[in-house]
């Protein structure tokens, strides 16, 4: 499965294997899929070139985060916050590990999976792992954003009713999300030698990533577009610009994909996705379009206007029929309702597209052979949206003077690791 709010039919606590309830969710950000660690030997690798008390610390912060990702579908806002801080008390331990001094890069062998269906990749590299450490931080995020916005009760199918102070916290979260595929596009893939990155599964690849990360951006406008649709002093001009941009960065994301392998279900579902909200972006861009051009005052304008909004109809249409496909795609995800700024639209656009049509509709009759009757192209603005900045945290202190070199055991010590490991048998 690739859709982060979609319940799997099973999963591993308790077990692997055990059942689990099939549950159909709604989504209203697209998480194409969440990637947890699962348990890996730190201790054997690490163990006479790094301190005993590091490679405790180093494997308890990552037990730690494999225990509070196995329940991540079931978790809500607070306990994905939990998931957040362990993720980040372990970065700077495991940073240590990518340090040129400490040549221990390549020891130790890190293993992920996605949780919907068990697909493992295990690999040899330090930087893979950071790299899938700052992933699930922003896939994390942008599940604490579909949380946010999907009603808590229980209602199915349920007018989405969020505050705005809450909206705005889920535009923080896409923003942060942004941010942190921004960064690992950028100053961690540079890091992984290409020869890892051949082993990477679809969903690490760079266009994937980049294309995730401006979909974030494409949400916020979103958001940000159904807030101005709501505020009696948001001009048309200012609702159009958002609705532009918003159509920018969809058409950004889904061409960022064009290099990459869609052929598994994530990569379908992405695809899908982008293509129905690329869509719905456009029927209300063209709507708000054709309102400010009927604006004018001359025959030309209002021509102009009834093209915008019988193409505003038509996309209305299509994205309807982009949307089901995208649900019915596996993973099967419920059909939304119409929230946010295409909360009215579902009824303006075919509304004020049938009513100008009416009024202006002798003008086409006057000149049907001008070329003032095909659609006008959409305006286009500078973005306005920027991924979040994010920054590596430094590397753990506990790593100063570590070089890669074995280490001197005592005798005592030698025999307490011996000890450890027959308990661990």
């Amino acid at each position: 499965m690739g859709c982060g709010p979609s319940i799997p039919k099973k999963y591993t606590i308790g077990g692997k294997g055990r059942k689990r309830r099939s549950i159909i969710q709604e989504v209203a950000v697209f998480v194409p899929t969440v990637r947890i660690p699962v348990a890996s030997d730190i201790v054997h690798p690490l163990r006479g070139v790094v301190s005993k008390d590091l490679v405790d610390r180093l494997s308890t912060l990552r037990a730690h985060v494999v225990e509070l990702a196995e329940a991540i579908y079931y978790a809500d806002v607070s306990a994905v916050s939990e998931l957040q801080h362990a993720l980040e008390e372990y970065l700077p331990v495991v940073l240590g590990l990518t340090m040129k001094e400490s040549r221990l890069e390549s020891s130790v062998q890190f293993g992920w999976k996605t949780l919907d269906d068990d697909q493992e990749c295990c690999l040899t590299s330090a930087w893979y792992e950071v790299l899938s450490v700052v992933h699930m931080m922003s896939m994390l995020a942008l599940f604490e954003a579909n949380l946010t916005l999907i009603p808590k009760n229980g209602q199915v199918g349920g007018e989405r009713k969020v505050s705005e102070d809450a909206k705005k916290d889920v535009v923080d979260s896409l923003l942060r999300a942004s941010g942190c595929l921004d960064y690992s596009v950028h100053r961690i893939l540079v890091q992984i030698p290409a020869q890892v990155k051949k082993s990477f599964p679809s969903y690490l690849q760079e266009g994937m990533l980049e294309a995730i990360s401006i979909q974030a951006l494409a949400q916020c406008v979103e958001i940000q577009l159904g807030l101005a649709s709501e505020c009696e002093k948001a001009t048309l001009s200012v609702k159009r610009r958002l609705a532009c941009e918003q159509v920018s960065y969809f058409s950004q994301a889904h061409y960022c994909l064009s290099g990459c392998d869609t052929s598994d279900s994530y990569g379908k579902k992405l695809l899908l996705f982008l293509k129905w909200k690329c869509m719905e972006a456009k029927a209300v861009a063209y709507y708000y379009h054709g309102l400010v051009l009927d604006k004018g005052g001359e025959p030309a304008n209002h021509i102009s206007a009834v093209c915008c909004l019988s193409a505003a109809d038509d996309l209305l249409s299509n994205s309807k029929r982009a949307c089901l496909s995208f649900c019915l795609a596996n993973p099967v995800t419920r059909v939304p309702p119409p929230w946010g700024v295409m909360k009215n639209m579902h009824k303006k656009i075919p509304d004020v597209a049938y009513k100008k049509f009416q009024v202006y509709g002798h003008l086409f009759e006057k000149d049907k052979n001008s070329a003032l009757q095909s659609i006008p192209d959409l305006p286009e603005f500078a973005l306005s949206l920027r991924p979040e900045g994010y920054e590596l945290p430094s590397t753990d202190s506990i790593w100063e003077n570590v070089n890669g070199q074995p280490q001197i055991q005592s005798l005592k010590e030698h025999l307490i690791d011996d000890e450890d490991e027959v308990d661990t048998k």
